[in-house]
């Protein structure tokens, strides 16, 4: 059975269907927050702002074009991450260093020395990039967001976004070089 559409899945809640909302909550409520976090690097105010995006979908329900539904989520909770970190006075870049993993169960010990040795690498890495860059790798990589979509979030064109990937995945891999990674 194929999964059903972001974009279907809205409308239908548009038309009353309740559910549709509820599946698209249950599909990102958690990734969104963990975006949010990258921002706040307070969890509880980001669960707040991932719920205040979904509201903001509720009270305002608008019309959002076919293939963009994610996007425009995002660009959402990322308005109001930025509204709120400039409120507190917080820094406004994205940051890594929060962002959490959950770990599969049944991996080895072995296996999973390696994995966290490798992510706080990747983590450490990441901090060291450009803001932007470490933004643009984070939603195209790890939110599996196509570049016209990470440039809505970003407010950037796709070829700023291409250039940010490109640039940002040379000055990682420069910097895992350093921290002896080879692949």
């Amino acid at each position: 059975m194929a999964m059903t559409t972001d974009e279907i899945l809205y409308s239908h809640y548009l038309e009353g269907d309740e559910s549709g909302l509820t599946t698209l909550m249950e599909r990102y409520g958690d990734s969104l927050t963990f975006y949010i976090n990258g921002y706040l690097s307070d969890m509880d105010e980001a669960e707040d702002l991932m719920i205040e995006a979904f509201a903001y979908l509720i009270a305002k329900k608008p019309r959002i074009q076919e293939g963009k539904f994610k996007a425009y989520l995002y660009k959402t909770a990322r308005h109001l991450a930025l509204r709120l970190a400039t409120k507190n006075r917080k820094q406004r870049c994205f940051s890594f260093e929060d962002m959490e993993k959950e770990l599969e169960s049944g991996i080895l010990i072995e296996e999973i020395v390696c994995t966290e040795e490798r992510d706080r690498t990747l983590h450490f890495c990441m901090d060291q990039l450009n803001p932007n860059y470490r933004e643009a790798l984070y939603l195209v990589y790890f939110e599996n967001m196509r570049h016209a979509e990470a440039a809505l979030v970003m407010g950037k064109s796709e070829k700023q976004v291409a250039d940010l990937i490109y640039r940002g995945k040379n000055s990682l891999r420069k910097r895992l070089r350093q921290e002896g990674f080879t692949d």
